[in-house]
């Protein structure tokens, strides 16, 4: 049994397959396992509670692992050995969710890229076919992450606050979300992945893109993050599209080829969830 996993900040998905690709188990979710947010007793704690993984766990013969929070060795190697501890005589492998991305979106295994992930958190990568290539080191959800789940929430918690929305959208916010000036703190400051409470939020702009408010927002996002991650691969765009995974993402298509048009580069592909793609390549590869 081999098992493919695509894991964010927040959620994180699990399929079994055989080794001619045959799914083997209905999709299994667990909590997202970022190793550079979560420790690991509490990384131990998400995989041991799930009884459907336990029930698995002897007949796993390979994990293969994409993840949030993956891209540096530290945190990667303490997922790795959480996963494999828990799941004995397997070999298991450990990706940053880039990687995930990048085989979900290309046609081809030799295909170059620009990949991009917006989710929960964001990035950005060239795939050269066989190597990604990053140019800016991400430092976190605290002042990076442009255009992502948490960037856009932390934007509605300010907009709302320092009143730069407009009434009626402001209304519908508080009326949806407990906007109570100590509970926002007691997420922010006190529980567990504050990144993923400030992205809970950004599904209000998907739900009221028929507002100017809404889609100026996402607008803004998206061109930060264009100018501020894309374009570090100029010479490359010239050549290349723009493949782009992630919920934020998938929603935000009309916004993202807007802003490309504005730029200059190509859009290519898009995935709300890359672990679909992740089996066909392995099925493929095996």
């Amino acid at each position: 049994m081999i098992l493919i996993v695509d894991s964010g900040s927040t959620k994180c998905d699990w399929i079994a397959i055989d080794k001619d690709g045959n799914r083997l188990l209905e999709k299994i979710r667990t909590k997202g396992l970022n190793p550079a947010i979560l420790s690991q007793k509490k990384l131990t704690k998400i995989i041991k509670k799930n009884s459907a993984l336990k029930g698995i766990r002897k007949n796993v013969s390979h994990v293969f692992f994409y993840g949030a929070g993956c891209g540096t060795e530290k945190p990667r190697l303490l997922l790795q050995g959480v996963l494999q501890a828990f799941f004995y005589n397997t070999k298991v492998e450990v990706k940053e969710d880039t990687y995930a991305a990048v085989y979900a979106t290309i046609k081809t295994n030799n295909e170059a890229a620009v990949v991009c992930i917006l989710g929960t958190g964001s990035n950005c990568s060239y795939y050269d076919g066989k190597i990604l290539h990053q140019r800016v080191k991400s430092l976190g959800y605290t002042i990076m992450d442009d255009a992502s789940g948490n960037y856009f929430g932390r934007q509605l918690i300010r907009d709302y606050y320092y009143n730069q929305m407009p009434k009626d959208i402001k209304v519908a916010f508080a009326d949806r979300y407990n906007v109570e000036d100590d509970f926002i703190k007691y997420n922010l400051y006190k529980q567990p992945n504050p990144n993923a409470y400030l992205a809970s939020f950004a599904e209000f702009m998907f739900l009221n893109k028929d507002s100017e408010y809404a889609t100026n927002l996402i607008k803004k996002g998206i061109r930060l993050f264009a100018k501020n991650m894309i374009l570090q691969f100029k010479e490359e765009l010239k050549t290349v599209p723009v493949h782009f995974a992630g919920s934020i993402a998938f929603f935000s298509q009309d916004e993202i080829k807007e802003v490309a048009q504005e730029l200059g580069f190509t859009v290519g592909n898009f995935k709300r969830r890359p672990i679909e793609g992740l089996v066909s390549y392995h099925v493929s590869n095996l």
